[in-house]
């Protein structure tokens, strides 16, 4: 029976949006010229784990790993330091689209989630800059892209392949950075939780139980967890090579205390800290560049989009209510794992956070926008138009704030005030 026209695999679309962002994504990489904002911190690590001394400790390697490595074939410039976070910003945005439709399995969905994503601000100014994150999201979005694809497959063999590639991706993303760890979680959870509800509490020593068929519990903790975790610590290789605070191949917990106890150091307050409620509401981001570099007046600023973000902490709510009231396991999906994410900020005792940490939990906040608008977009009544003017809206904000998330040259110094629609925006 052919499928219906919502229910066929939107990939040529999702690759369309994904082939546009990226192209915006790397016109003008190069500007600025020099470092700015954490840039300053990170591609001076990179710089220096080519030399094996060490810098930056108090983070993961891989993210620095890839820096390094397009550095070590370009050269020291603009271009090499930024490449690495850009590809993964695509590739990132592409594993989020085909997560979405292995999900849900709806095509309106999965399309509107991909642009919502692509224009959200977030996603795309982080792309542009040498920076941890953006790595460490795209390889998220990528063990989560993996796993739901094995919950798809039909044959074992494919699916146990995209278990392997979970694992894999999982562990480099937890090798960029710690933040994502919440929703790395999520795959080997969501597989006990299937399984216990395919076979009930006595969920161990049944054969051919689901979620996937062929695929036990034991092995699912292999590919799930203790693979990740070793792909993680094959990140640190290279430590384990510096000439001085050699990393012992064996030095697990000692090297996280040294982490976790650097990253607690940092408590100098910050012109930039905020927290986890003045990100939901996109009450305040961070200005990553304002200064006249490269011959004008440039700016570069971190918020969500205004309408993107608001409208999606409103499909949260509803997603909630969906998950609990009509059983919509593919909205309960990406409502654990915006809360999980969100959460572990709220109750995080790290001294010092800032707006991009929002940076996943804010990407499956557009998922569940996308599932909500799709929801309301065949209705009858004035919902409909209310769906469409959402996400028609967060599309058009996006091209009247690029030239201030994407350093565009402004023609004053005090320009800027045309974006600034908040006083805690400034």
């Amino acid at each position: 029976m052919p499928l219906s026209r919502q229910n066929r695999d939107p990939l040529g679309w999702c690759l369309l949006i994904v082939a546009a962002f990226q192209a915006l994504v790397l016109w003008r990489l190069t500007i600025p010229s020099r470092y700015y904002f954490d840039e300053v911190h990170y591609v001076p690590a990179a710089l220096k784990l080519l030399e094996l001394i060490p810098a930056n400790r108090e983070h993961p390697l891989f993210a620095k790993e890839v820096i390094a490595g397009f550095i070590h074939l370009l050269g020291d410039k603009p271009l090499a330091w930024r490449l690495g976070p850009a590809l993964f910003g695509g590739l990132g945005l592409f594993a989020f689209a085909r997560l979405v439709w292995h999900v849900t399995q709806l095509r309106r969905a999965a399309v509107l989630a991909t642009a919502l994503l692509a224009t959200n601000f977030m996603w795309f100014v982080q792309s542009r800059i040498a920076m941890l994150d953006m790595i460490a999201a795209g390889m998220c979005m990528v063990g989560l892209w993996q796993f739901a694809a094995a919950w798809r497959a039909k044959r074992t063999g494919i699916a146990r392949l995209h278990l392997i590639l979970s694992g894999l991706a999982l562990g480099l993303s937890l090798g960029a950075k710690w933040s994502g760890a919440p929703a790395l979680a999520m795959p080997g959870l969501a597989f006990l939780a299937m399984r216990i509800a395919d076979t009930g509490p006595v969920f161990i020593g049944k054969r051919g139980a689901g979620p996937i068929k062929g695929v036990s519990l034991l092995e699912a903790a292999l590919w799930l967890g203790l693979f990740p975790i070793a792909v993680y610590w094959a990140t640190f290789i290279p430590a384990m090579f510096y000439p001085h605070h050699t990393l012992s191949p064996w030095g697990f917990v000692q090297q996280h205390e040294l982490m976790v106890r650097l990253q607690d150091s940092v408590k100098k307050p910050h012109p930039y800290k905020t927290y986890w409620y003045q990100w939901i509401v996109d009450w305040r981001g961070i200005w990553y560049l304002f200064q006249n570099v490269d011959g004008a007046h440039r700016g570069v600023v971190m918020i969500g989009n205004p309408m993107a973000m608001i409208a999606g902490l409103l499909a949260f709510f509803w997603s909630v209510w969906a998950a609990l009231f009509r059983g919509r396991r593919d909205v309960l999906f990406f409502a654990v794992l915006y809360f999980v994410c969100v959460g572990m900020w709220a109750v995080n005792g790290k001294p010092v956070q800032f707006y991009y940490h929002y940076l996943l939990p804010g990407a499956f906040l557009m998922a569940l926008l996308a599932l909500g608008l799709d929801a309301l977009w065949d209705r009858r009544d004035r919902w409909r138009l209310v769906a469409r003017w959402v996400f028609g809206l967060s599309l058009a904000l996006f091209v009247v704030f690029y030239p201030i998330i994407s350093g565009w040259p402004l023609p004053f110094k005090d320009a800027y005030n045309v974006w600034m629609w908040l006083p805690s925006w400034r």
